[in-house]
């Protein structure tokens, strides 16, 4: 028999092992991957086994936890922190916990000049994790409820919401409740939504098997489509928000999100529909002055040219796959993190929260 959503946890912490649901098989098959080691929390990011900016981060920091045996030098475990690092390249909320769980390494150096792991410092490293967890968790919570109130605020006329979405962004991809659908999710719970139409999300599919299945298991209503019927929905529809979550968000506003991403925002300016992005504070990187900084991830070609076991296109057809686009803070009408809603996104505005 098949699990209730309330019964399934994207990431769990045994206390001993990282329990993960495994994204690649959803929604046919609710299984999961049991991560004992450091490198099978990598491999298990690199193969989107677990996917999602907050989700990744969480998994990073337990993988962090993971590659602390107790007695191994520090330098060994730092090459650990450098391997999960370099897992994905494009959601700065991997090295954002990294580094968090790097600076109670270099406090405990600091404080008592081991050199080793020692009980203390894995303990403080499991709390560590933990915490990063349970607060990405709040965070989805205060987000949902702000960019709720925001889309309320703006709302002229009687009509219930009708909103767009892109990729997932629900409690699949974060520690739980959800970013850009955790918005989604509140308005729900208000009973202010009317529908969400769903982009499928090439070439993974990320749309249709996981936010669908995430939807159709909480009775929210939505409609399923093709990403190139987007304009179509939202000329027809009248779509008033397209809600989407973020990967990396630079010190002007510009923000990488999944490939698409980019596109929806031009049609929805076109169309007169507002456009929001919901993500933690761990996803802004203020190091990096503009999108143009960042580093976009390219996966394979079998991506594009296989669906399933099956051949899509012809054999040695050349193909670009990046995984993610750059949307210009110029097209983004909210940024919604957790300190606060950012309207019409500038470096100044920027810095005013995060600075």
């Amino acid at each position: 028999m098949q699990s209730s959503f309330s019964e399934v946890e994207a990431i769990s912490w045994t206390g001993e092992q990282l329990k993960l649901l495994d994204q690649q098989v959803l929604p046919n098959q609710i299984r999961y991957v049991l991560c004992s080691t450091a490198e099978d929390v990598a491999l298990a990011i690199q193969q989107m086994v677990v996917r999602g900016a907050p989700a990744i981060g969480i998994s990073a920091a337990y993988g962090v936890v993971l590659a602390a045996t107790i007695g191994q030098t520090l330098n060994t475990l730092m090459t650990s922190l450098d391997m999960l690092s370099a897992a994905r390249p494009t959601a700065v909320n991997l090295r954002w916990a990294i580094a968090r769980m790097k600076a109670l390494i270099d406090v405990h150096v600091t404080s008592s000049k081991e050199q080793q792991v020692t009980a203390s410092l894995k303990e403080k490293l499991i709390a560590e994790a933990i915490a990063i967890h349970q607060e990405d968790i709040t965070a989805n919570k205060t987000m949902g409820q702000y960019g709720k109130q925001v889309i309320l605020a703006t709302l002229s006329g009687s009509h219930k919401i009708r909103v767009m979405t892109h990729c997932n962004t629900g409690a699949l991809a974060t520690g739980g409740y959800g970013t850009a659908l955790g918005v989604i999710r509140a308005l729900a719970e208000a009973d202010e939504l009317q529908q969400v139409w769903v982009n499928e999300t090439r070439p993974w599919l990320q749309g249709a098997r996981l936010t669908a299945w995430e939807l159709s298991q909480e009775k929210i209503p939505f409609v399923l489509g093709v990403d190139s019927a987007a304009a179509y929905h939202m000329a027809t529809n009248k779509i008033d928000w397209v809600i989407v979550g973020a990967d990396r968000i630079t010190a002007n506003g510009d923000t990488a999100n999944k490939i698409g991403t980019y596109s929806l925002a031009i049609l929805a300016r076109h169309h007169g529909c507002k456009f929001m992005v919901v993500a933690p504070s761990s996803t802004v990187d203020m190091e990096l002055a503009t999108g143009n900084e960042i580093e976009i991830e390219c996966r394979g070609n079998h991506e594009l040219v296989m669906l399933g076991e099956k051949n899509v296109a012809p054999e040695n057809t050349v193909v670009s796959n990046p995984v993610f686009d750059v949307t210009p803070a110029s097209l983004i009408d909210m940024i919604v993190t957790e300190r606060g809603v950012i309207e019409n996104p500038s470096l100044a505005k920027m810095q005013q929260l995060f600075c």
